[in-house]
């Protein structure tokens, strides 16, 4: 083959694989035509506007962080981000604490339509969580279709009927929430995640204490024999942990105690099929329902606390949202 002609076939071939890697990564940084750029915090506000935006021809949507970066928690602007905000006419945000980074950006960028998805919400103490409890998350998607109408009115009807259709088929998930939550109401629990806050509150639970892991914090051997006591003193049967993050001290409490540790989706990772908040809460439920039916734990081992890394820091388990 002439040399000149296999660099030219080499070339096109090089050329071909950067483009299917581009268009098939998804990344976040398009450069498409619209008339209305809006841009989310972080996944789960993304998959909220992509149910509410459903239809509206020329717009753009756009998430700051990608779908597997997590909660914002610490969450570093990059120098893309900050392009990316100067394109957008609305960046639709959690609230609630979670976008530490706000101020910095409502200052830097004062024409830019700021929606926060929790104005007007009742939250749990320094936690803002709130797409983790159903009913607040219902508010939120009212809240989001709210503030898209003000920035774009011509298409309020839209993301009103857009908004009230997704609010049914999460009414579908409140309403199984409900149905659970007489078996769950007054129960002790214990959680490895301060999102489950919002789980707890939903059905009627009684939280006894909160062990936030994260992949920065060291947990102490005297705080694991704290946590060990709260569960066998407040009769916890079932600890909710995030498997990704809250695994290693879930094999702790398994071993030490006879209560069973059931991992939930925090549902801040994951694709963007728009039905994927509803699946996966969904499946969420399905394991509060095995809490409710007593299949999650037993009854209570004597405390053997003393044995637990005796003196040594336990690596902390990575934690997020």
């Amino acid at each position: 083959m002439h040399k000149g002609l296999f660099v030219a076939i080499l070339l096109g071939a090089i050329a071909v694989l950067a483009l299917g890697s581009t268009f098939f990564c998804r990344e976040s940084r398009q450069t498409v035509a619209a008339d209305l750029t809006v841009v989310t915090s972080f996944y789960p506000m993304y998959i909220a506007a992509e149910n509410v935006t459903e239809g509206r021809t020329g717009l753009r949507l756009e998430s700051l962080s990608e779908p597997q970066t997590g909660c914002l928690h610490d969450y570093q602007l990059t120098p893309e981000d900050m392009e990316l905000l100067a394109t957008a006419d609305v960046f639709v945000v959690n609230g609630g604490g979670i976008e530490e980074f706000l101020t910095d950006i409502a200052a830097r960028y004062p024409g830019l339509m700021i929606v926060d998805a929790s104005e007007g919400l009742e939250l749990e103490e320094d936690n803002g969580h709130v797409w983790m409890s159903v009913p607040l998350h219902r508010q939120q998607v009212r809240n989001i279709a709210e503030g898209l109408a003000a920035a774009d009115p011509g298409y309020r009807e839209l993301y009103e009927e857009n908004a009230a259709a997704y609010d049914e088929k999460l009414a579908l998930l409140a309403e199984e929430q409900e149905e659970l939550a007489p078996a769950l109401s007054g129960k002790n629990v214990v959680l490895f995640h301060e999102a489950y806050e919002y789980v707890a509150r939903d059905y009627g639970m009684r939280v006894v204490y909160v062990m936030d892991l994260d992949e920065e914090r060291q947990v102490s051997a005297g705080k694991v024999a704290e946590m060990l006591s709260a569960v066998r003193e407040g009769h916890v049967t079932a600890v909710l942990a995030e498997e990704l993050y809250g695994s290693e001290m879930g094999a702790v409490v398994e071993q030490e105690t006879d209560a069973g540790v059931c991992y939930l989706d925090t549902l801040v990772r994951g694709d963007y099929d728009s039905d994927s908040y509803l699946e996966r809460m969904k499946q969420n439920i399905a394991i509060m329902r095995e809490i409710a039916s007593g299949e999650s734990g037993g009854e209570l081992m004597p405390n053997q606390a003393e044995g637990i890394a005796a003196g040594q820091p336990m690596e902390g388990q990575e934690g997020e949202a």
